[in-house]
């Protein structure tokens, strides 16, 4: 399976990053199947960092490793719901998981979490919102176990 990470840089050794802020699944790696996800990735910080170039970094992942140390989300579910809330809203959450792969709650669906997070929105009104959007994946090496089971194969410029 090819992984891709949006960047400013090339990232030939992946690292575990602590985020500034909260994120879907807490501090690690993230990664896509979607080469699309991650341009975009890339142009959000050059844009950030006024910069006129990023990259698109390309990994192959060992699928059988991987499997032994993953959580899986194939889809948005109560469990994901409470996984991702957990991690936005408590930064000393905690798991034991390797590896988190699940869709990506992007920019379109924001607006859902948010009226979600103040109450005027419950958990099915939430999960039945995010059905109808079609969610990039995203999976997270979590911890430098994790990373053992990745492997840098190119880099792709954006401009």
């Amino acid at each position: 399976m090819e992984l891709y990470h949006g960047s400013v840089e090339v990232v030939r050794n992946p690292r575990i990053i602590q985020p500034e802020r909260t994120l879907d699944y807490g501090s690690g790696f993230y990664t896509t199947t979607s080469f699309h996800q991650a341009e975009q990735w890339a142009r959000r910080r050059m844009q950030l960092m006024k910069l006129n170039a990023g990259y698109v970094n390309v990994y192959a992942l060992d699928e059988e490793k991987a499997g032994e140390m993953m959580m899986r989300f194939d889809s948005p579910s109560e469990a994901w719901l409470d996984f991702v809330m957990s991690n936005r809203m408590n930064p000393d959450f905690n798991y034991d998981y390797d590896l988190i792969y699940g869709p990506v709650a992007n920019d379109r669906v924001y607006a859902a979490f948010a009226l979600y997070e103040s109450g005027l929105l419950d958990k099915d009104g939430l999960l039945k919102e995010l059905k109808v959007y079609k969610l990039v994946d995203q999976m997270l090496f979590h911890t430098e176990r994790s990373l053992e089971c990745l492997s840098f194969v190119d880099a792709r410029i954006i401009k």
